[in-house]
């Protein structure tokens, strides 16, 4: 499902995303499937969002925020800010990416990438070509040219700095 989000594949990664989910209804009185199930809901989430169905995401990542450990609390912050982002929620969306700090190197950029996307919808222009230079730099240096998050950034990054400077 991730890879399926990753090649903005999203419509394939939801659906494999539901059959996990119902397979695991199946399950659930057989094992333990807490941690399987929060996966596919992340990566149901991330496709909810790749497909512009932001209050959906929206949804999914609030109501698992309460029975997610630190990692996947994470995850879901990551998404919820996103979800956000594309609402035009943007103060909530900088609240929730200020509780995020970056993992490693896949997530190299993604911190930075919604925080500028935020301060881009507050209109906080200088502030917001600032972080996506610095999410464009970490996926430089982090990830393949044509990842779609180095992708992502460049579009950010050319969307912020072509409009007109604010006025001093």
């Amino acid at each position: 499902m991730a890879v399926l989000v990753q090649q903005d594949r999203c419509r394939e990664a939801e659906a494999e995303a539901q059959d996990i989910l119902r397979a695991i209804t199946r399950l659930a009185h057989l094992t333990e499937v807490r941690d399987t199930e929060l996966a596919a809901l992340i990566n149901l989430a991330a496709a909810l969002n790749g497909q512009g169905r932001y209050e959906e995401a929206e949804a999914i990542a609030r109501g698992n925020l309460t029975r997610a450990d630190e990692l996947t609390t994470d995850d879901l912050r990551h998404i919820l800010a996103r979800s956000l982002n594309g609402q035009g929620q943007y103060e909530e969306a900088l609240a929730e990416v200020r509780r995020l700090a970056p993992v490693g190197r896949a997530d190299s950029g993604a911190v930075d990438l919604a925080k500028a996307r935020a301060l881009h919808g507050l209109g906080r222009r200088s502030e917001a070509e600032a972080t996506a230079r610095r999410a464009l730099t970490a996926c430089e240096q982090l990830l393949h040219p044509a990842h779609p998050r180095t992708q992502e950034a460049l579009t950010l990054l050319a969307l912020v700095t072509a409009e007109d400077p604010a006025p001093e």
